[in-house]
């Protein structure tokens, strides 16, 4: 739970971050390209091949691509149609997916985060319901994908350490090829998508690229990821949705006073009754059924 709740404070700055001085500034692949590279410099000298199994580094270079590639590529380009507290507040729907991936992986189906996402999306019009446009929707389903991949890569980055490295010794010397799977996914989006004319121009651009890489992704990403392993899938399911308040109280205090708080606060109310119905739908029904 501690690296959980220090990444959590550290990323509720970088959503705004990324809102108030990169999005429609900087090209959306360039700047997940320059976190890559940048986090990729901090853990690649650390890189021990010859010490770790062949699966562990194809599936720590897999999840790379997921939760740090695609999952930004989207993220980033979902800033383009939606405001800093909407995209905090649609995360939301990344613990359902975590509860769906995992228990996937462990061969269960439950219906529950099923109807949370339903009763979710009802919260999310609530904020929209009066300018859903089809760049609304667009950046609505950029952000759902992101989450689904964010959510793939927490579960099976955790699942991965369990099954070959439970004492965790190796993390240290494996998590490089995190962004070596993150770079082979970015580099050639940013080179068949990426707009030239929108490289960062200022001190600022760079300045907070710098922060991004080095802290919020190199050793955010790798502290979320070893706290992901020491936990189940609901309290990691609960700590996703501990970013939201945070980040939004950082948007709405320092950059965004002017947005519509009571839609805001209805809207988010229902999306964290979705959360509830979801963690309380088991003591009103059995178990999801098991499969061989």
């Amino acid at each position: 739970m501690p690296y959980l709740i220090a990444v959590t404070l550290l990323w509720a700055l970088s959503f705004s971050l990324i809102g108030e001085y990169l999005a429609g500034q900087v090209d959306s692949y360039f700047a997940v390209l320059t976190r890559v590279v940048l986090a990729g410099a901090l853990f690649l000298p650390l890189l021990r091949p010859a010490r770790l199994p062949a699966g562990l580094m194809l599936g720590v270079t897999g999840v790379g691509a997921l939760q740090f590639g695609l999952t930004y590529i989207c993220l980033y380009l979902s800033f383009e149609y939606l405001s800093v507290p909407e995209v905090l507040l649609f995360t939301i729907f990344t613990p359902l997916y975590v509860a769906l991936i995992d228990n996937l992986l462990q061969r269960r189906f439950s219906i529950a985060p099923l109807v949370s996402t339903l009763v979710a999306v009802i919260g999310a019009a609530i904020i929209r319901y009066d300018q859903v446009s089809d760049d609304f929707v667009r950046g609505f389903l950029l952000l759902q994908l992101a989450n689904l991949t964010f959510a793939a890569g927490q579960v099976g980055y955790a699942h991965l350490i369990r099954h070959y490295d439970q004492s965790g010794r190796q993390s240290w010397h494996s998590f490089g090829f995190f962004f070596i799977g993150a770079f082979l996914l970015v580099l050639p989006a940013w080179l068949l998508l990426g707009d030239m004319a929108k490289l960062p121009q200022t001190t600022v651009h760079w300045s907070v690229l710098g922060w991004l890489g080095l802290v919020a992704s190199g050793l955010g990403f790798f502290f979320w990821n070893r706290g992901a392993t020491l936990v189940d899938a609901g309290t990691l399911g609960i700590m996703n949705n501990a970013l939201i308040p945070a980040g939004l109280v950082v948007n709405l205090l320092i950059w965004n006073r002017d947005a519509d708080l009571p839609r805001l606060l209805i809207g988010g109310g229902v999306i964290l009754a979705s959360i509830w119905l979801n963690t309380a739908w088991p003591r009103w029904f059995p178990r999801g059924t098991r499969w061989a």
